[in-house]
């Protein structure tokens, strides 16, 4: 089968790799209909964290099931399902927790010794406590539902647990920091799913910003740093605000998440640190800011999330903005990595 390896910095290839097959009786095969290239896959197209040549890459994907083990109960070959970007076995205190991000079995995708998402098919371990069938399948779903479904496998459920750790209610106040992916997804699930009132966000991109105020942003911001902090206190009438989503997760944007929270203000953060930011903890005490932060537990929101697309009351998709096959991935890293794209769909032959 073919998939996306890496092989240095801003060098990524399809090539041939074994067939994805079964190896535990607890595993799925998925063929994969839609991948997705994430942001945090630039970290190693940019040379920032290093990867093994030849590793596998992707960790988004919607597909077909294939096969199945002997244990598997919940998915049967032909299901359309949405893979959460890891897999859990959903049974463990973590998991039961709703915390499957933190599963004593689990992994993610495209890690050393997986399959990767971006690639012809994957093996899913833990079958059971990762795969969300979709309801009708192919059949019931159909191609239009599919960029909305596959951005359910991570950006989406990222972007809305952002939210969540914020606090974000009915009628909040919000700022999103970080105008990707997942921040355009934390705008629609604290509007669309939470019901916030107002949300402001910090985008200086005319065409994210387009994608943000079509999912409810109804302020945006281009300034960065002070600038930003202080055009956030202005709109605020000076307080600031009590719910803030950090999204990139960058030295400078937790220094704005911190000036332009309110005094009892929340932050909740999913941008991963790669850049490790070393976070000051004397104003968040003096400000009596709650930080809650952790890489997020898609498969725990996937239940609502597809049940909200599949009735045609959400609509992630709009964040691909550019749909490539799965041979033309390359050029889908070089336009991400150049903030061409804001989120690149790759299709399977």
């Amino acid at each position: 089968m073919r998939a996306t390896l890496y092989l240095s910095a801003g060098n990524v290839v399809v090539d041939d790799v074994p067939d994805a097959s079964l190896s535990e009786p607890t595993d799925a095969v998925v063929r994969v209909v839609r991948a997705a290239v994430c942001g945090s896959d630039l970290w190693s197209y940019r040379g920032i964290i290093n990867r093994a040549e030849r590793s596998r890459l992707g960790h988004e994907f919607i597909g077909v099931v294939e096969e199945v083990g002997d244990e598997v109960r919940t998915v049967r070959p032909g299901d359309l399902v949405v893979a959460p970007f890891q897999w859990s076995d959903n049974t463990c205190p973590a998991c039961l927790d709703g915390i499957q991000s933190s599963c004593e079995k689990g992994g993610t995708f495209g890690a050393p010794g997986t399959d990767g998402g971006q690639g012809e098919a994957v093996r899913v371990p833990w079958a059971d406590g990762t795969l969300m069938a979709v309801p009708g399948g192919t059949d019931g779903a159909g191609e239009s539902l599919y960029a909305a479904l596959l951005s359910a496998s991570d950006v989406m459920g990222t972007g809305l647990h952002g939210a969540v750790l914020a606090g974000v209610t009915e009628g909040s106040t919000v700022a999103v920091i970080g105008d990707g992916a997942v921040g355009l997804c934390a705008v629609l699930g604290a509007k669309a799913v939470l019901g916030a009132d107002r949300i402001i966000l910090m985008s200086r991109h005319p065409d994210r910003a387009a994608v943000g105020k079509s999912f409810g942003a109804t302020d945006v911001i281009a300034e960065r740093g002070d600038e930003g902090i202080a055009a956030v206190r202005e709109l605020t009438g000076g307080l600031g605000v009590r719910h803030v989503v950090e999204a990139v997760g960058t030295p400078e944007s937790w220094s704005m998440a911190v000036g332009m929270a309110r005094e009892g203000g929340s932050i909740g953060a999913v941008g991963v640190p790669h850049t490790a930011p070393t976070l000051p903890l004397f104003q968040p005490l003096i400000h009596h800011l709650s930080l809650n932060l952790g890489i997020a537990p898609v498969r725990r929101y996937l239940p609502d999330l597809i049940s909200r697309i599949t009735a045609g009351t959400l609509d992630p998709g709009p964040v691909f903005d550019t749909v490539l096959p799965l041979e033309d991935v390359a050029r889908g890293y070089a336009a991400m990595a150049a903030r061409e794209s804001i989120k690149i769909m790759l299709t399977m032959s």
